[in-house]
């Protein structure tokens, strides 16, 4: 991006993107869940084995800077950013506003839109849809991708290429 320019942002979802719904296996993308022997987290979220360290290296690979964007909120800094190898990240603090978003909107995409602040963003969550989209569109001044990942499979060696592309193609126009 050309000096003084910003650069887009890409806000991170945890459940369902980092944490799938399902075990990961060594398949599609070669890649497994976890840490091969590493011991279980003890009383914490069972599911915190399911998290993939090299997510991580692959995240902070893209050009952009992460955001968390998830109702982890703060505490993904502190359980999740160390187990991929994350440093601190700036959190979208999701207010607890009565204010209901058009139908078929998710909640988390006014507030997302208001904290891009007009910068470019990349938006990784297992919970977008068309009507998010079109939302953005017409009221986020500025280029976004609103990525759904499977949160089956969780975040894929696919979803990373097409989120690297997106930010690649914006970077040249700029």
């Amino acid at each position: 991006m050309p000096a003084g320019v910003a650069r887009p942002l890409i806000f991170v979802d945890v459940d369902g993107v980092l944490i799938p719904f399902r075990r990961r296996s060594a398949g599609a993308g070669g890649r497994s869940s976890g840490d091969p022997g590493r011991a279980p987290d003890g009383p914490g979220n069972p599911l915190l084995d399911r998290l993939d360290r090299e997510d991580g290296h692959r995240l902070l690979a893209l050009p952009g800077d992460l955001v968390w964007a998830s109702t982890w909120m703060a505490e993904a800094n502190e359980v999740v950013a160390p187990r991929l190898g994350l440093p601190v990240l700036p959190v979208v603090e999701f207010p607890d506003a009565d204010e209901e978003p058009p139908r078929g909107v998710h909640w988390k995409t006014a507030p997302l839109a208001r904290w891009a602040a007009g910068r470019p963003f990349v938006w990784l969550d297992d919970e977008t849809t068309d009507a998010d989209r079109r939302w953005i569109t017409a009221h986020h001044p500025q280029p976004a991708l609103l990525h759904r990942v499977d949160p089956h499979r969780g975040l894929t060696d696919t979803d990373l290429a097409t989120a690297r592309q997106w930010l690649e193609q914006l970077n040249q126009t700029a």
